[in-house]
């Protein structure tokens, strides 16, 4: 049974959610209580393999973009004809988003406990959900990749457009169309990819070592780029971001930014980065540009802003560009730093939005200036909320902290002026994360907050987890760095082999 277990524990991983929500289809719409409960199950258990997955998870053997490098691997026909293969595995890129994804969901649907709305249908949808998002972190067949992400695809359009704000509707059309447009992008792609190589394949291992893709490469890297700019997001392709997150449930907008936007940088590293090595050397000065633009641009429009969720959400935009500058510097130092910012992030911007969710239920508004002074009645609250926002602005000792400078070590060998620049960012999210928590927790207390209930027992279990992590990691950061090195080190020699 071990054995079964052990290999097919990718598939396991992938679909226990979707069973999960199969089998709260099948239950009474009136035993909210029991659909949350199994819900909750199903996405505990992908964590509990996940464990199992670290565990025998060999930090020195993962390579990339290669058979040698991949393990836990699952290879099935699955479309013959077209050589489409049920294709699975993990290396050292994959195994930090698995284990994020893993953690994070369980929490959402704590955090998804008061939901009291088509319960049935939302923790389906969320279940399906997860199973999308596992499948892109582990397939290593294009096809199958592209049939994953499109899975993400409707389940996140009808969670923010049944269980959104006001303009729920509107921030669901705008996601959509944003990210089929992506979609659409990154098919044509696919096709011609297929048609390209000899015999026809799929193969993301076999498309990377034999250079398949010969003719257009400079477009399509751009097509490729520019689908998983919108994921991510980057400027100008980011609008979509603040509206979904606004409008969206806590826990949809904790899912949002704490993994569906590393998708983006994944894909980046994934693809990009083994189909087209040489092109991607090429642009790393305009990688470099777009996620200075990023760190800037996100940070000053957290700062102008009066929802604490909008805040956030413009915060991510900002930190995600650290990831990117980490990308475009061809370094070891800065690809560490950006995988292991968007572990980081995801970890840190969970925190924050589930904050968010747990002010608004109390206040039911998120207007920063409505509140002050509220440390004063809601201490837990308080102390857990200068955490997330310490580490987001990254105070040395927390987890962000260590991605962000490795990400500035390594972007400053390459490009010192632009990293000097990048770097002012870090003054900006500073001057926006305390006067916050000034404006929110410090001064006199607003009499209408006086009676303010602070953190109920499952509020604290969803957050802490996330605040250990927060710690641990920015003291001691080597269980994720050293999934990782192995895997980044090949990554960086494969592009610069590109010269």
């Amino acid at each position: 049974m071990t054995e079964l277990i052990s290999s097919h524990l990718l598939s396991l991983i992938t679909f226990i959610p979707l069973l999960g929500g199969v089998i709260i289809l099948a239950m009474p719409r009136d035993r909210q209580d029991a659909i949350r409960w199994t819900a909750l199950v199903f996405t505990a258990l992908p964590l509990i393999l996940a464990g199992m997955l670290y565990s025998g998870f060999n930090n020195a053997a993962a390579g990339f973009s290669a058979s040698t490098g991949l393990q836990f691997v699952e290879r099935y026909p699955w479309i013959p004809d077209f050589n489409i293969n049920y294709f699975l595995g993990v290396d050292g890129l994959s195994m930090p988003m698995v284990l994020l994804c893993a953690l994070i969901c369980p929490l959402c649907i704590l955090a998804s406990w008061g939901i009291d709305k088509g319960v049935k249908g939302y923790h389906f949808l969320f279940l399906l959900l997860e199973t999308g998002m596992m499948g892109v972190f582990v397939s290593l067949d294009f096809f199958l990749f592209f049939v994953f992400w499109e899975v993400m695809l409707l389940p996140m359009y009808f969670l923010i457009g049944i269980w959104g704000g006001p303009r729920k509707e509107y921030a669901a059309i705008k996601f959509f169309i944003y990210t089929l447009v992506g979609s659409v992008l990154m098919l044509l792609v696919i096709i011609y990819g297929y048609l390209a190589s000899t015999p026809h394949t799929f193969d993301l291992t076999e498309l990377a070592a034999n250079n398949s893709i010969l003719g257009h490469r400079a477009v399509l890297w751009w097509l490729l780029f520019i689908a998983f700019a919108i994921k991510v997001p980057l400027f100008p392709f980011h609008t979509w971001l603040p509206d979904a997150h606004v409008e969206a449930p806590t826990a949809v907008s904790v899912v949002l930014a704490a993994i569906l936007l590393k998708m983006g940088t994944y894909g980046i590293l994934r693809i990009n980065y083994s189909l087209l090595p040489e092109v991607t050397l090429s642009m790393s000065l305009v990688m470099a540009v777009i996620g200075a633009v990023n760190i800037i641009y996100g940070a000053l429009c957290a700062m102008a802003q009066k929802d604490l969720k909008k805040l956030v959400a413009y915060s991510s935009i900002s930190h995600m560009g650290y990831v990117m500058l980490g990308m475009a510097s061809m370094t070891n130092e800065g690809l560490n730093g950006a995988v292991l910012q968007m572990f980081n992030h995801g970890v840190v911007t969970a925190m924050l939005f589930l904050l968010v969710g747990v002010i608004y239920d109390r206040a039911h508004h998120r207007e920063i200036e409505g509140f002050g002074g509220i440390a004063a009645v809601v201490p837990n609250y308080a102390f857990v909320a200068f955490l997330a926002f310490f580490a987001a602005l990254g105070l040395p000792g927390l987890n962000s902290f260590i991605s962000e400078a490795l990400v500035l070590l390594g972007a400053f060998k390459k490009f010192p002026v632009i990293t000097a620049v990048a770097a002012s960012g870090v003054i900006i999210t500073a001057a926006y994360c305390l006067w916050t928590l000034q404006r929110i927790f410090l001064g006199k207390l607003n009499e209408k907050y006086s009676l303010l209930p602070d953190l109920d027992r499952r509020e604290a279990l969803s957050l802490i987890p996330l605040g250990v992590l927060v710690v641990v990691l920015g003291v001691y950061p080597h269980p994720v760095l050293n999934l990782m090195k192995a895997t980044l080190g090949s990554i960086n020699a494969l592009v610069l082999a590109a010269l």
